[in-house]
């Protein structure tokens, strides 16, 4: 069985983690899945150095306005802009319930808000505040949950919510009024109770009967529990702090982490038992029955009883005649269910790039006219008729290995980029394990790498990588990539010939010397010098090696093995896992420390300076040197003036460091996530890396895909 807590952030506080969040491995403590206004001086320089860009994109550059735009990929992924479509963005939806005139009510997990969207798909949030968890009470924006999991609607159009990690359930009125309705804040129990006085483990379910009696699924507990309408608590069926899979009368029966339940009009309860995979039957006596599914097997089987199995049956919806459907997230589908427990897959979701798809799908609420509506991972969607798939709200990410142009191409997860003198753009693949070429027009296609892991020397798909992370480009068009399981440093020539330059994939190391003898770990990170100097981020041993163009290697900072965030010459600096790394025209190289929010400097000498941040304290705040605040710097890139951009991925925002030191913000917003393109700041989704091209333009890694940022000037 799988596990049902993750422990993050800070010691000692639980987080119940649903389990569409487990089974992509992904974690609420982290924006890396490990799988995102120009101000300060400029240093005069009568005859700026303009890296690796032909005079053609320069000028194009310069012909557009300031702004972000769309150049290759697909756009989607996590966020919390509220707007019309796909514009709208949501953080793991899981709860949805639909009222009577087709407005849908979200929890909005990750974001810790209940988002409204109406027929229209328009998307605004109708309590709580974004990536702001509380207990609070109040009115819309005033008050505060931690981890809302599921949404129930009555008939007066009243909303209640499993409000998981408060240990509470909630009540909010058609205005947006919320009140606590049971449990205590932070005090998890069995305690049956009216109010306050009750206590729940991790609620993940809830349900409203014909009756208007609350139905919940106390998830921890492994029990149902009811409120009526004085908000007295009682358990109806299973015993708390036991687990199992047996049918029987009340506290006799066993439940293993029930979650998603409905009631039918005679005031059954059926609930996604998602333990041991099975949907389970309740009458309003407390009788349990397993309706089907077997604990023996997991899996999209369809059958009847125990001849069908679920993959991960999460939520549960019924119609008017008592049909159910289940979002069943690991087998990404959607599974139909008569009373009699046939189950079927709806002839939905397909994983057919370009059309639209459910991911991991773990809400599901119906309407009268029996129209169904789905949450993904970043997305509300809508399926009629039983055969109709179309996303509502949102955008589901869309990863993939697809070549194109513009929109019609895909990308896995992207990690780095370079500009070549033509103005052609390079992205690294990382899971693809490959190196992918956008041309000035947008069209993609592959340059190296044949999608399998290797660490083969070739010609295109002859050559292989193994999870690449870094790019530079020289002045002819040369690549170079740090190859960062082979622990190895690649060439590839404009022709597509791969070799290896430093370094040996079989033993990873910390050794000088000539560059076939040299060793590294894991590099992430590389940049070139005017001087055809290369610098790598190596990552794995805590150092910034320096490549000759005559192919010695040497350690410019660092010590291999050391960590810490000391300043110094030479060896006596620190680093800690490095992954970020440009270098200016004067032959300064800056290097990105996310764990610790800055941005280092590196003379040609060897001298070791915090350029930008304080170690250890984060934070969104534009100014001089140690007085700006980073959250997570990673991709660098420098201009031919002497500034630096840096992708500050838990901001969401591109930064500037001035020769001055001064930092600025010059696209996105923090705190704002998801990408809007157009004029300046915009907004950005956790950005990952960036590529100087021309003079005032940037090429931007975000979601799976690949953006152009003008610069202002």
């Amino acid at each position: 069985m799988s596990l049902h807590r993750l422990v993050c952030r800070a010691p000692g506080v639980a987080r119940k983690l649903p389990s569409i969040v487990l089974a992509l491995g992904l974690s609420a403590c982290s924006a890396d899945f490990d799988f995102f206004a120009l101000t300060g001086a400029q240093a005069q320089a009568p005859s700026p150095v303009v890296p690796v860009a032909s005079v053609a994109s320069v000028v194009s550059a310069r012909s557009v306005q300031p702004g972000l735009s769309f150049v290759a990929g697909s756009t989607g992924g996590l966020g919390n802009l509220s707007g019309v479509g796909s514009q709208a963005r949501f953080n793991f939806p899981i709860g949805i319930a639909v009222d009577a005139t087709g407005n849908r009510y979200v929890a909005d997990w990750q974001n810790h808000v209940i988002r409204k969207v109406l027929p229209d798909g328009s998307v605004s949030t109708l309590a709580g505040a974004m990536s702001t968890p509380g207990a609070a009470d109040g009115s819309g924006a005033a008050a505060r949950f931690y981890y809302p999991q599921s949404i129930a609607i009555d008939r007066a159009g009243t909303l209640y919510v499993a409000d998981t990690n408060n240990q509470t359930i909630r009540k909010i009125t058609p205005q947006g009024v919320v009140t606590t309705l049971a449990g205590s804040v932070g005090i998890d129990g069995s305690t049956d109770g009216r109010g306050s006085a009750a206590r729940f483990s991790y609620p993940q379910g809830i349900a409203v009967d014909a009756a208007g009696t609350l139905i919940v699924s106390d998830t921890y507990n492994h029990t149902l529990r009811t409120i009526n309408a004085q908000g007295l608590v009682t358990t109806l069926a299973g015993s708390a702090g036991n687990f199992g899979y047996l049918d029987g009368l009340r506290s006799a029966a066993r439940f293993s982490y029930p979650q998603g339940l409905v009631t039918d009009a005679a005031r059954n309860i059926y609930v996604a038992d998602t333990g041991y995979g099975l949907l389970r039957k309740v009458t309003p006596a407390g009788v349990v029955t397993t309706l089907a599914g077997s604990q023996a097997n997991y899996g999209l089987k369809d059958g009847t009883g125990a001849a069908a199995s679920f993959g991960g049956l999460s939520n549960l919806a019924i119609d008017a005649v008592g049909t159910l459907y289940g979002a069943d997230q690991y087998a990404q589908r959607i599974r139909r269910i008569t009373p009699q427990g046939v189950v079927t897959t709806l002839p939905v979701n397909a994983p057919v790039v370009g059309q639209p798809q459910v991911r991991m799908p773990s809400g599901i609420a119906v309407d009268p006219s029996g129209t169904l509506s789905v949450t993904g991972q970043f997305g509300v969607h809508v399926i009629t008729g039983g055969t109709s798939l179309t996303t509502l709200a949102g955008k589901e990410l869309e990863p993939g290995l697809v070549n194109g142009i513009g929109s019609k191409a895909r990308f896995g997860n992207l990690q780095g980029v370079a500009s070549d003198p033509s103005g052609n753009w390079y992205v690294v693949d990382t899971p693809h394990h490959m190196v992918r070429k956008i041309t000035p027009a947008g069209v993609v296609s592959e340059l190296a790498g044949n999608g399998k892991p290797g660490g083969v020397d070739g010609t295109g798909a002859a050559a292989s990588f193994n999870y690449p992370r870094g790019i530079a480009a020289d002045a002819l068009g040369n690549l170079f990539v740090a190859d960062t399981f082979n622990s190895t440093i690649r060439k590839i020539t404009p022709a597509g010939v791969v070799t290896t330059i430093a370094g040996a994939g079989s033993t990873p190391g910390r050794t000088d010397g000539p560059a076939r003898l040299a060793r590294f770990f894991e590099p992430k990170g590389i940049a070139i010098d005017a001087l055809n100097n290369l610098y790598v981020a190596d990552t794995g041993n805590h150092t910034v090696r320096k490549i000759t163009a005559a192919g010695m290697v040497s350690t410019l900072a660092g010590s291999a093995g050391r960590y810490g965030s000391e300043d110094g010459v030479g060896a006596a600096a620190r680093f800690l896992n490095p992954p970020g790394i440009a270098v200016d025209p004067a032959g300064n190289v800056y290097v990105s420390q996310p764990i610790y929010g800055t941005v280092r400097k590196i003379t040609p000498g060897g001298v070791v300076t915090t350029w930008a941040g304080l170690a250890l304290e984060k934070g969104a705040v534009d100014g001089p040197g140690d007085a700006a605040r980073f959250r997570s710097p990673q991709g660098l890139t420098a201009d031919g003036f002497g500034n630096v951009y840096v992708a500050d991925v838990d901001n969401n925002t591109v930064r500037r460091i001035a020769p001055s030191g001064q930092v600025t913000t010059v696209a996105g917003v923090p705190g704002s996530i998801g990408i809007r393109t157009g004029a300046l700041p915009g907004s950005l989704s956790q950005p990952l890396a960036l590529a100087m091209s021309g003079t005032s333009t940037l090429a931007v890694i975000n979601e799976s895909a690949v953006l152009r940022l003008v610069l202002k000037k």
